[in-house]
């Protein structure tokens, strides 16, 4: 089951069956859908017929955009996990803003890689710890600017010590 909405806040509840029926908001949904090829559709449902083109998609935010006889529409899907992660009130927890790195394990920084002010993209690295005699390169969580730095060179921190603050 898929729980589909749009920025006006319509919301459907769309249920594929085994058999290849669809059901939605509970009732029998019936069209036909022909792929006209990259990324445009015709569709017929209830003797009306539509243009639908694919404008983009976001297969991790489960975000699409499409263009239905010319006009654009954002669409935002929930499946199952998604909806019960918002039940819990827990559905802002992977992609809330990451504000600070810690380390995650006891060691030694032998190197800095960035400078406060910076701009980082996911995945850059950011410090090198030494742990274990092994050196281990600490990366960006994610986007954003380094706001502070909290550590130096050749200082030992512990396990889930802030070392770099995010603005």
């Amino acid at each position: 089951m898929l729980q589909v909405s749009t920025g006006s806040n319509q919301t459907w509840d769309v249920d594929y069956r085994p058999n290849g029926s669809t059901l939605v908001n509970g009732e029998p949904f019936s069209w036909d859908l022909v792929s006209l090829g990259n990324g445009h559709y015709h569709l017929l449902h209830e003797g009306r017929s539509y243009s639908a083109e694919v404008i983009s998609t976001d297969y991790t935010a489960k975000t699409f955009v499409l263009k239905l006889n010319g006009k654009l529409i954002e669409l935002q899907a929930k499946d199952r996990f998604d909806l019960l992660l918002d039940k819990l009130g827990m559905s802002n927890a992977a992609a809330s803003k990451v504000n600070e790195l810690k380390a995650p394990m006891p060691g030694l920084i032998v190197a800095i890689r960035v400078e406060a002010g910076q701009q980082v993209k996911k995945g850059d690295p950011l410090l090198v710890l030494e742990a274990m005699k092994m050196e281990n390169i600490l990366k960006a969580p994610g986007d954003g600017t380094v706001g502070a730095i909290k550590v130096g060179l050749r200082d030992n921190v512990t396990k889930g010590q802030v070392l770099i603050q995010f603005s």
